[in-house]
């Protein structure tokens, strides 16, 4: 199939381009996923499915005219690349100038793990997240692995190839005493193959379930959050939640373009402590958010947005970028062919600094130290965020000591920027998926220890 719209490129992108128009794109995709989740001791869902089709694309007049099929042939191409255009005829159009192809290679080919292996990693998470104390109620647990090809072709000339493979592991324990219930999540992966668990796969399983039971016990003997205001140490294990969230979104060029966001107009500005810079990478070997190419085939980059406090820019796509006279950043990425790509994170950090971790917590006379982050909100357009804390510990005269529940940290993601006065030099990943307009997208996000000298905590203890 893959072969057949090479060959029928130039006939297709001259229909679709009959009428003009700043840019055609043919983008064929095909991904194989296998799913298993496990709850209450049994595997509940096994699902294996192959999803191949085509989404044609007409940018004309700064607008975006889109349609797909997911039964590709030569027919339905011209037929539906006639609709779009709304016009007969055939359009001038380069094919076939450029040629680029990129595989991320891994060492052990999810198709070539047999699905018994697969079920036991499961049973295996399960087992040991229970046995870790008899207060773990209910343990869920998710594997995921997706092979996605990709072929862009576009009126430019360009003919890009890109083959993605990612492999997800999540745990999320449940404990429960005297009515109380807390939650325990812990995950791993990324653009790997089975050798996530291959030599020390053990060690990976029983790490991931037993750091989510852990934490869902811990939170029954944690004490009520403090509310007020703090010096707010995030851990370099916590991940980059809220860069992800208060600031990455903020810095998406078409959230910025429709005044959506805080940091409009503000290149070349002090958006940030000069401790601070934030760098959104899709070259990043192995991250969840990692690959070759976009989905509009643009070469991955690894883009400085925030450096020493300034803003240097904003992520782009094509759209985004035409409209201001740019190039693409490599962030038009899109759910699937069914979708317009859109602007989206990659694997988005704070770099390290210099600080030693240990010291900046011997630093703070009292404040919290949060190790790992829950949900949050983010309201984009004034920066202002809740996140909730899965699991925290208070800070006593430098020294960490009795661990809290219920607390919930409450800003502003640029003011927040500014009163980080500590960056250690170890850097933490998480994994998550990112949802954007209906669109999910593999993502990346870290940071290390820091400290914001003062950010306002919700709890329920008042100080």
């Amino acid at each position: 199939m893959k072969e057949l719209i090479k060959e029928k490129a130039p006939y297709v992108l001259s229909a679709l381009m009959a009428d003009g128009g700043e840019l055609g794109e043919i983008f064929f995709e095909n991904t194989k996923s296998t799913l298993l989740n496990l709850e209450d001791n049994k595997i509940e869902n096994v699902s294996h499915g192959v999803d191949v089709g085509v989404g044609l694309r007409l940018i004309k007049n700064g607008k975006t005219i889109y349609g797909y099929t997911s039964e590709p042939t030569f027919e339905n191409l011209i037929e539906l690349a006639k609709t779009l255009s709304k016009h007969s005829g055939e359009g001038k159009v380069k094919v076939g100038q450029i040629f680029k192809k990129h595989e991320i290679r891994v060492e052990i080919d999810p198709d070539n793990v047999p699905l018994s292996r697969k079920k036991d990693i499961l049973m295996r998470a399960n087992d040991i997240a229970r046995s870790y104390d008899n207060k773990i109620k209910q343990v869920s647990v998710t594997l995921r692995d997706v092979k996605r090809d990709i072929l862009v072709i576009n009126s430019f000339g360009e003919m890009v190839e890109d083959s993605q493979v990612r492999v997800v592991f999540y745990v999320e324990s449940v404990a429960s005493e005297n009515g109380l219930l807390y939650r325990g999540y812990e995950s791993t992966g990324g653009s790997i193959g089975y050798e996530l668990f291959n030599e020390d796969y053990m060690n990976v399983i029983d790490y991931v379930a037993t750091k989510s039971a852990e934490r869902a016990v811990l939170g029954l003997r944690a004490r009520p959050a403090p509310a007020g205001v703090f010096p707010v140490v995030i851990s370099s294990e916590a991940g980059g939640t809220m860069v992800h969230e208060a600031v990455g979104h903020g810095l998406e060029a078409d959230l910025v373009q429709q005044g959506l966001s805080v940091y409009r107009n503000r290149i070349g500005e002090k958006v940030a402590s000069e401790l601070v810079t934030v760098i959104d990478d899709a070259t990043v070997k192995g991250k969840n958010g990692s690959f070759g190419y976009d989905d509009e085939g643009v070469k991955a980059q690894r883009k400085v947005l925030i450096e020493k406090g300034y803003l240097k820019g904003y992520m782009y796509d094509r759209l985004r970028a035409m409209k201001e006279g740019r190039e693409s950043t490599g962030n038009g990425r899109r759910d699937s062919y069914r979708n317009v790509p859109i602007v989206r994170m990659t694997n988005t950090y704070i770099d390290a600094g210099k600080d030693n971790p240990h010291d900046i917590l011997a630093d703070t006379k009292r404040g919290i130290y949060v190790v790992k982050m829950g949900g949050g909100q983010v309201n984009t357009v004034n920066g202002d965020f809740v996140f909730e804390v899965m699991e925290g510990y208070m800070i006593e005269n430098g020294e960490i000591t009795y661990p809290i529940r219920g607390a919930t940290l409450i800003g502003n993601g640029p003011k927040a920027l500014q009163n980080i006065d500590a960056v250690g030099y170890d850097l933490g990943w998480a994994i998550g998926t990112c949802g954007k307009s209906g669109q999910a997208a593999p993502v990346s996000d870290a940071q290390p220890t820091i400290r914001i000298k003062q950010l306002t905590v919700g709890g329920t203890e008042q100080v």
